[in-house]
């Protein structure tokens, strides 16, 4: 009996030492982040240096441009989306090609952007006029959906 607890003392001790030296590994990559965080969700960390994932704007950024009464195009996403995982290889390249500043919003860090701005879903592409909700879309499509997306509502 006192070698099966010795054993299980050792098997928790060891959980323990991976758990921390995981959540150290990922405070250390996290440090000096544009998302501005002490602490970030594991599936942003590993998106911190994905080129698809660089032009991220903060909940501050986003409102002062709003209030500044400036056009923005957005795309709201969440880094555990299979949808979003899909879509980021679609609009950001297709944003670029288009000569789009398209911002990016992660809602999994800042989870009130859900209410704040309406979205009942993940991938949203918004583009606000004059501080305003102009156009939506909403969900996964083809790229040619996202093209004639952007050349109807942010290209006019």
């Amino acid at each position: 009996m006192k070698k099966v607890v010795i054993f299980l003392v050792i098997i928790i001790g060891l959980f323990v030492a991976i758990a921390i030296v995981t959540k150290v590994q990922q405070e250390k990559k996290s440090e000096g982040n544009v998302y501005q965080k002490e602490s970030l969700h594991p599936t942003t960390v590993e998106l911190l240096d994905d080129p698809l994932y660089q032009n991220i704007i903060l909940p501050d950024e986003l409102e002062k441009k709003l209030k500044n009464k400036e056009d923005v195009t957005v795309y709201f996403f969440s880094p555990t989306c299979s949808h979003c995982i899909k879509t980021t290889p679609v609009v950001t390249p297709l944003a670029k090609e288009k000569n789009i500043d398209l911002v990016q919003y992660n809602l999994k860090e800042f989870e009130n952007g859900f209410k704040k701005y309406g979205i009942t879903h993940t991938p949203t592409l918004m583009h606000f006029k004059d501080g305003k909700e102009a156009a939506r879309m909403v969900g996964s499509h083809p790229k040619e959906d996202f093209a004639a997306w952007f050349d109807e509502h942010v290209k006019k």
